[in-house]
């Protein structure tokens, strides 16, 4: 049929009869509803009988749960409530069927038809096979299942009910009015398959595991402002009114007090306090707990979705590796039939010119960091001597603030370049199937854009402020540029900075791009036909030709939904210790990245083919190598970043309360004067003295100021040597870094080993229902066999005495 808004698109509608389905069903093991469950009960005491009614009836005075959805306005998930076996037609009988129209639900006719259309030949010749060569050729535009209908009513679906599924689905699950309600995850599953399903179902576990890392990572940053006014820390910086700091930068950085910090020094206590070590482990096995959990999750789904037992087909070969490879060729040992090969050599080949590409890339990206910390090294003299108060007194706030703006675009920019790298590579490696391709350019986009996210927040956590060297003896930039130096508050303050920004607009951007694009050009697909043919006319378009003006899924399918999340799960657990309100951001976008993805899904996208999964796949991997590796970051963070372990040694062996066993706040008395080392103002470098000479500060030029690191006097022996606290505090960084991975790895291990990966209870439902399952199809049998023999009799035909 031709289109009324294209005469030159012409639309080709499927449909498969019973007959077609129950054959393909067959043939694809489609399983079925053939008899309801019977749910088995444990015999219980008496007692135990007496404490459940209690507490049922005291269930019956409590309100409502909020968040579960209306059963009224849900129909009746038949499947869901009965034994399944693989479809048979000589087995017809035993399946329950109401209506073979509606037998099959539409993912699974979709799924069927797409089944034949990928193996039908459509023109004589060797691999002239399948819809998938047809749409890669030209041959067809797009191909896609039907929405059902509009997802808009004018009646409310309370008092006339849900006009199809997808009405139904737009009510109970795009909509931001049911924001705090549980997804309708079989309905989900229902109208778009089990993969879009799973990936619901685990974005939906990931948030609510969410909750105890917010409402923890909350406490602590709560922890922190309660416990400021107590900080002995904070008030000595803040009363340092009489301690000079050197100057930050060459030249046009004026010496400044260390109270003038004192802002600095009270924010950085928000984060970094007592309990920021507690939330570190405690992140750490709360990944550990999450992905143990979700294991546990997907196997409960698995089972309710008769994902159990579902083997994946033999995938078809692609054809950019038939049309490479065609001319060798070898036995498949699974089908025995001949197929492209592709030699040993030629492939390690193509993999190592892939890894050299990978390689060059991550080179990029740490150019592309070492652009950003030249900038920061020359912008923080230039806004040092800027004409306005406001930036020539915060400096380096200013620097790390537009650094990381700037850094943040230059993400952007290089994304949509790894992008056209990775689909390059990975094209270049010619994997055999679909599967292994995608496998491949998810590693390959995953590893990119972490590298790309965190290359710089690696460098301000663990290289920023580290190897400047010492006033008079500057580490410098090919012998010109001084290295950046941290804030006299630490290196924390910029740490945060650089996360809260990142993160913040990151998840702007992406919901941005994922609603508000499609949902612009989708307005300015309507507009132009509203001018072209009336809103009149519009509205009775068929649904395949609304449909085609929809925006098609992207062509990795699920892969962008699962990168943001992934590198969002990256950013929640990494550097947690310096930024503890990360899950709590992470929580409030997911509550709204479910929504959008859900409206996106049922309002602004072309159904996506209904397809099949067991479990997210190789994001799997990537989300247990994210929590081995947050458990290093965070004690590097700990250890190395914040001030934890040198107050912790001051406490312990300098302070007032040395060798007392105590580290209260009485014990940091005198702690930030024993952090500070003194300098010679004579010692200066040329290129590094100070324009002013400090007479503001007492009438007369300074002889001395301070400076952040554990030196000894310029008049000591060996003037500007480390001294013994200095290697105190090295040792207990390197000690607290071993045993905090080594515990908190132990801790990880223990959980892994104590949770099973499959419920008890799930353990024993499947092992009853298989028995089950037996005795029934036997039964089922044995009674169609006596109805036969009834009949007979009853007709008064001759029977043989067979069994049964």
């Amino acid at each position: 049929q031709s289109s009324l808004t294209n005469s030159d698109i012409i639309f080709v509608k499927l449909h498969a009869p019973w007959e077609v389905l129950g054959k393909y069903a067959e043939l694809m093991n489609v399983r079925m509803p053939f008899r309801r469950k019977i749910y088995y009960l444990h015999r219980r005491y008496k007692f135990m009988n007496r404490i459940e009614k209690q507490i049922s009836r005291f269930r019956g005075w409590l309100p409502r749960k909020p968040m579960k959805l209306d059963k009224e306005t849900l129909p009746d998930l038949e499947e869901n409530d009965c034994y399944t076996a693989p479809f048979s037609q000589q087995r017809i009988h035993h399946f329950i069927i109401h209506n073979k129209d509606t037998f099959f639900n539409n993912a699974t006719r979709s799924r069927i038809v797409h089944h034949i259309l990928q193996r039908v030949k459509y023109e004589e010749g060797k691999n002239k096979i399948g819809l998938n060569r047809l749409l890669s050729n030209g041959s067809y535009e797009a191909a896609f299942p039907l929405h059902e209908g509009s997802y808009r009513s004018k009646n409310s679906i309370k008092t006339h009910g849900a006009e199809n599924h997808r009405h139904l689905l737009y009510e109970c699950w795009a909509s931001w009015g049911v924001w705090y309600k549980y997804q309708p995850l079989d309905l989900v599953r229902r109208y778009f398959g089990e993969k879009i399903g799973l990936y619901f179902a685990w974005l939906g576990w990931y948030t609510g595991m969410l909750f105890p890392a917010a409402f923890i990572g909350l406490f602590v940053f709560l922890y922190g402002v309660t416990t400021l006014n107590h900080c002995q820390v904070s008030k000595e910086v803040c009363q340092a009114t009489d301690i000079i700091m050197c100057p930050i930068c060459d030249k046009y950085c004026p010496f400044m007090r260390l109270s003038d910090s004192c802002v600095y020094a009270k924010v950085t206590h928000l984060f970094d306090n007592g309990a920021t070590v507690f939330f570190a482990v405690f992140m750490a096995v709360w990944a550990t707990v999450f992905l143990e959990f979700w294991k546990r999750r997907r196997a409960v789904i698995a089972y309710d979705w008769d994902l159990i037992d579902w083997e994946e087909e033999e995938e078809e070969i692609r054809p950019q590796f038939e049309a490479k490879y065609s001319k060798k060729e070898r036995m498949n040992p699974i089908s025995g039939k001949p197929e492209p090969y592709q030699a040993f050599a030629d492939k390690c080949s193509r993999l190592i010119v892939s890894a050299s590409g990978i390689f060059f890339m991550i080179c990029v990206v740490i150019a592309a960091v070492f652009g950003i910390v030249i900038y920061r090294v020359v912008t923080v003299s230039t806004f040092a001597a800027f004409k306005w108060a406001l930036i020539r007194n915060n400096s380096q706030v200013a620097t790390t603030g537009t650094a990381v703006c700037i850094n943040f675009c230059i993400i952007m920019l290089l994304n949509v370049l790894y992008e056209k790298v990775a689909l390059f590579l990975t094209n270049l490696e010619q994997p055999r199937t679909e599967s292994e391709w995608e496998n491949s350019f998810t590693l390959k986009m995953f590893l990119f854009q972490f590298v790309n996210l965190n290359s710089s927040t690696f460098y301000i956590a663990f290289f920023l402020g580290r190897f400047t060297g010492h006033p008079g003896a500057y580490l410098r930039l090919i012998n010109r540029w001084r290295l950046e130096e941290c804030h006299p508050s630490g290196c924390l303050i910029d740490l945060c900075m650089q996360m809260g920004i990142i993160m913040v607009l990151k998840q702007t951007w992406n919901n941005f791009m994922e609603l508000g694009y499609p949902l612009i050009q989708n307005w300015w697909t309507r507009r132009k036909l509203r001018q072209e043919y009336g809103t009149q006319r519009k509205s009775s378009f068929p649904q395949w030709e609304k449909d085609y003006n929809l925006q098609p899924m992207n062509a990795y399918g699920l892969f962008d939904e699962y990168l943001e999340m992934i590198l969002q799960f990256g950013f929640t657990t990494i550097f947690v210790a310096a930024f503890p309100l990360a899950p709590l951001l992470a929580l409030l976008n997911n509550i709204i990245e479910i929504r959008l993805d859900a409206y996106k899904f049922v309002t602004q996208w072309r159904r996506p083919l209904a397809s099949r999964a067991k479990d997210i796949g190789i994001w799997y991997g990537i989300l247990e190598g994210i929590g081995i590796l947050s458990v290093i970051t965070n004690a590097f963070v700990i250890a190395v970043t914040s001030d934890f372990i040198p107050r912790l040694v001051y406490a312990y062996k300098y302070g007032p309360c040395a060798g007392q066993g105590e580290a209260g706040q009485k014990c940091m008395v005198g702690y930030v004067n024993a952090s500070l080392s003194v300098f010679l103002v004579s010692d200066f470098e040329n290129r590094s003295e100070p324009t002013s000479n400090g007479s503001e500060f007492s009438g007369s030029p300074l002889k001395y100021c301070r400076y952040r690191d554990y030196r000894d006097s310029p008049h000591s022996p060996v003037p500007y040597g480390y001294t013994l606290q200095f290697w105190h505090v090295l040792a207990a960084r390197l000690a607290f870094i071993i045993v905090f991975e080594h515990l908190v790895f132990c801790i990880k291990h223990l959980i892994s080993y104590l949770i099973p990966d499959l419920p008890k209870d799930l353990r024993d439902r499947m092992r009853r229902e298989k028995y089950l399952i037996q005795e029934m199809m036997y039964e089922a049998e044995l009674e169609r066999l006596q109805k036969e023999r009834k009949e007979r009799k009853k007709n008064g035909k001759s029977y043989h005495n067979e069994w049964p």
